[in-house]
């Protein structure tokens, strides 16, 4: 079914959802909501109400009783309308803080989490052996009864993967970034997903129309000419090594200007060599190498923007910017996303993205 387009007019404040039910009164009651994703993974939110009014005939705090909110229930935001409506945070609740302000009504904060807040709080130490990374992302997402979707290659078969004191969302963020991948959570689902793979929503915006700023930097320092890995295959007793340079992210520049070959051309050759990965075969070498330089690359040319509330920007989104100079117009991909509501300045979405390349 196409999604309606968005409407000239519609209510900017956030539809809440309590244990899957609609709570229209608490929807009336928020005075300000902050819904943050990072490409790390974790979505936070911190929703204000009032809490205080009239219930059941009588004037008095409305929500402490801990009967409707309360921790580890269900939370679910819904903002904009049409087809800039969607589902901004589903969680669980883990703070409540009352507040109690000198010249205004007593209030009430919500703070919650999506369901990596699991996998954030189990720490462990234990060894993996003759495994894939996708056996490891599907072996943690079913101890926390996640339902995995994984879309990464599983070519690289590791004789043994070491978790040494860490979270299991940290351990998971590593696994994923050595693989070039992002990690995240929808509701009861695990998603990991290699980046190049990854097809998110495009969300076009103009500046000065649903665009209201940005802000743009096309930066060389953190860039590099190529990327070497060097470890050891012990089985075979011989050095283990690969080299990534543009090719690894060609795919992605869409017929602008990549950072590494302007590195080179302005300033000169610019490699790294990288001997803490320890890969045990060329084929490890290669996937570090290749996941490095592209990591590096795509922080090319960075932006930050503040556009008109649009529940579709997300991590995994793109966005398709025009109305700029002609350098820094096009597609960008999200990395972190900030929906706000306040009674002051409505509904709003910040948010960060970053492209390895830079317009003719």
């Amino acid at each position: 079914m196409t999604a309606l387009p968005t409407p000239a007019f519609y209510p900017a404040r956030p539809a809440l959802l309590v244990d899957g039910r609609d709570q229209p009164e608490l929807s009336d009651g928020v005075l300000s909501l902050m819904v943050e994703e990072t490409a790390a993974g974790l979505c936070r939110c911190e929703i204000t109400v009032g809490n205080w009014g009239s219930r059941g005939g009588e004037v008095g705090y409305l929500y402490l009783d801990r009967g409707l909110l309360d921790f580890g229930k269900r939370i679910e935001v819904r903002t904009g309308a049409g087809e800039a409506a969607a589902t901004v945070f589903d969680g669980r609740i883990t703070g409540l803080e009352g507040r109690y302000p000198e010249s205004s009504p007593p209030e009430l904060v919500i703070l919650a989490e999506d369901r990596l807040q699991d996998l954030r709080m189990t720490r462990r130490t234990r060894t993996f052996e003759d495994v894939t990374d996708s056996d490891v992302f599907r072996l943690v997402a079913g101890e926390h009864n996640l339902t995995p979707q994984i879309d990464v290659d599983a070519s690289v078969r590791h004789k043994v993967l070491a978790q040494l004191n860490q979270s299991d969302l940290a351990f998971l963020r590593e696994r994923a970034r050595a693989i070039d991948a992002d990690l995240w959570v929808r509701g009861e689902t695990l998603h990991v997903s290699s980046r190049r793979r990854r097809t998110g929503r495009e969300i076009a915006l103009t500046y000065g129309q649903r665009l209201f700023e940005f802000s743009a930097l096309a930066d060389l320092a953190g860039q590099r000419t190529s990327v070497s890995v060097y470890g050891w295959d012990v089985s075979a007793k011989e050095k283990a090594a690969a080299r990534a340079d543009e090719a690894a992210i060609q795919g992605e520049v869409a017929g602008g200007q990549a950072g590494g070959p302007l590195l080179r051309q302005a300033l000169g050759e610019r490699a790294e060599q990288i001997v803490h990965l320890v890969p045990a075969n060329d084929a490890e070498a290669r996937a570090f190498a290749e996941a490095y330089y592209r990591r590096a690359a795509r922080r090319f040319v960075t932006g930050r923007g503040v556009a008109e509330g649009d529940g579709r920007i997300m991590v995994g989104a793109r966005v398709v910017l025009s109305g700029l100079d002609p350098v820094f117009n096009g597609a960008y991909d999200v990395v972190e996303a900030r929906h706000l509501f306040d009674d002051a300045r409505g509904y709003r979405t910040e948010f960060r993205v970053e492209r390895p390349w830079l317009g003719a």
